[in-house]
């Protein structure tokens, strides 16, 4: 059985059977641990942004809907966070709540 694990969430795919995750890792941004805001609901995933051939990650946040970019700097590590930006405004999803 083939196992996909991306941010301590593991997938099984194939035949049916036990499936066990990974420790979870605390990643950081410039240096800084990358934590969400209150309420702290967030929806990370991980994306070639730039097409430098790097995942960067993408963080959404509960909170107005806003997404912050974590571009990818190789080996693991990623660049500080910057809101994603519509010309010079943070972006915002409107929620569905």
């Amino acid at each position: 059985m083939k196992t996909i694990v991306t941010f301590g969430i593991a997938w099984g795919l194939g035949a049916a059977g036990a499936v066990e995750f990974e420790k979870p890792v605390r990643l950081s941004g410039g240096g800084e641990v990358i934590k969400v805001e209150r309420p702290g609901y967030a929806a990370p995933c991980l994306a070639d942004l730039n097409g430098d051939g790097k995942k960067d990650l993408l963080v959404g946040q509960f909170n107005k809907g806003k997404i912050r970019v974590f571009l990818a700097e190789g080996d693991g590590k990623f660049a500080k966070g910057e809101w994603l930006k519509t010309g010079d405004k943070v972006a915002e999803i409107p929620g569905v709540w």
